[in-house]
């Protein structure tokens, strides 16, 4: 089966400035004006955000099937799909992705779902977090279009994965975050050897100063990963859906769970799954993406439930910082997709989300980090509403490692302190 182009042959020539693999072009993802590859990021028509348009009409669906089958155990067997050149397994690169699809039987159980649960373990990449996919792909952009230093706003996690990336592929680094994140993604962050500074402000101030940044002289040949590279760094979550659909042996989910932030991981994993079913790889089959948010920072959960197609801004406060973007870009295309696929976006409160933590952890040995407790959370909680279906397979993201956010779950401790003998031992009632 060989699938139709979606570039002109215009585009196409356009391209032919950089190695970008099977990108033709960027396209508006409001108007549909395209431009040539290059590192904007807002359409010149109508202000609305640029994606990339690609060719892939050369592929056939089964030997692409086997290509990918072949592959490494990265997100560089996808190369076919992505915005990479054709050699990228062969660069400095973290290479992160081919993550564990952990089946979740003991949650399942606990929940109530009899359809299969499964949860997608990001915390196994290069930096403990998603992140590192996005930043693997723009990396591949700022090697092409010629930038020396990379940098990004982050609310954590971004951090650590622009920080390790440049220091693996030789780029300097130079990364922008609010001043009073968790200690341990500080850490994290700092310890690659880049410039890490601090905002006094919460993430959209951090992103408000970094989009001045880029049109200032000081910004000359800076990559920003998520605003003057973000259209190819967002194609880096696709990976998710790729991989999810690959492990459940080329099949889609029936539902699954997305921690909203930006809202970009969301839309490109819709964007995967849409691409997935174009090629011909899985089977053509409704499937359901909800949208997860932390009560104190949840405008696209509240413009949901009030039937609202404009998500309004939002003071975050809540223990989720690596969620906690008060005024999403992608906010009105996260619901349109919940809409279109029959999902929903839902909250838990701070509570719930440490509660979470430790009932994925207590079920499945897998120690979220505050964005997990958000998933499972809300999994728990449309679960108990009877919007999720226990009967249908779900998948639920845990996005980061636990660790980064110890401060969240800072009362579990020990259970006992004894003394070094049987008997004080059977006094604690350990018996």
């Amino acid at each position: 089966m060989a699938v139709q182009t979606v570039a002109s042959s215009t585009d196409s020539a356009a391209a032919n400035s950089v190695d970008l693999g099977p990108a033709a072009a960027l396209s508006c993802r409001e108007c549909g004006h395209r431009v040539p590859l290059g590192p904007v990021f807002a359409c010149e028509e109508c202000f609305g955000p640029l994606e990339i348009a690609y060719d892939f009409s050369a592929h056939d669906t089964e030997e692409l099937r086997k290509r990918i089958e072949a592959g490494p155990a990265n997100i560089w067997r996808y190369a076919p799909l992505l915005p990479v050149p054709a050699d990228v397994a062969t660069k400095p690169n973290l290479n992160p992705g081919w993550t564990k699809l952990v089946q979740a039987d003991n949650l399942a159980r606990e929940l109530g779902v009899t359809g299969g649960l499964y949860i997608k373990d990001d915390s196994g990449n290069p930096t403990h977090s998603f992140k590192d996919r996005v930043v693997a792909q723009a990396i591949e952009a700022a090697r092409a279009f010629g930038f020396t230093t990379l940098s990004c706003s982050s609310t954590g996690n971004l951090a650590g994965a622009v920080g390790a990336a440049a220091a693996r592929a030789g780029f300097r680094s130079c990364v922008f975050i609010p001043h009073d994140l968790e200690q341990g993604k500080v850490v994290m962050a700092a310890v690659y050897g880049g410039e890490l500074v601090g905002i006094e402000g919460n993430y959209d101030d951090v992103n408000r100063f970094c989009s001045e940044l880029i049109g200032d002289p000081a910004g000359e040949g800076w990559g920003f990963v998520n605003v003057n590279l973000r259209p190819y760094y967002a194609e880096g979550s696709k990976t998710l859906a790729y991989e999810i659909c690959e492990q459940l042996g080329w099949r889609l989910p029936d539902q699954i769970v997305v921690p909203i932030a930006s809202g970009s991981q969301l839309t490109k994993i819709d964007k995967g799954l849409q691409e997935l079913i174009k090629l011909g790889l899985v089977e053509d089959k409704p499937y359901k993406i909800f949208g997860a948010q932390a009560e104190g920072c949840s405008p696209v959960s509240t413009a949901y439930k009030a039937g609202h197609d404009v998500v309004r801004p939002q003071k975050p406060d809540t223990i989720a910082k690596s969620l906690a973007i008060g005024n999403p870009a992608d906010g009105p295309y996260v619901l349109d997709i919940a809409r279109r696929t029959g999902g929903a976006v839902e909250d838990v409160t701070d509570e719930q989300i440490v509660e979470a933590i430790t009932l994925l952890a207590r079920t499945e040995g897998i120690f979220a980090e505050t964005a997990g407790g958000v998933t499972v959370g809300v999994t728990k909680k449309l679960l108990e509403s009877g919007v999720l279906d226990p009967s249908l397979t779900t998948v639920v993201l845990n996005t980061g490692d636990g660790l980064k956010t110890l401060d969240a779950v800072a009362g579990t401790g020990l259970t006992a302190t004894i003394r070094p003998s049987l008997e004080s031992f059977r006094e604690a009632g350990l018996v």
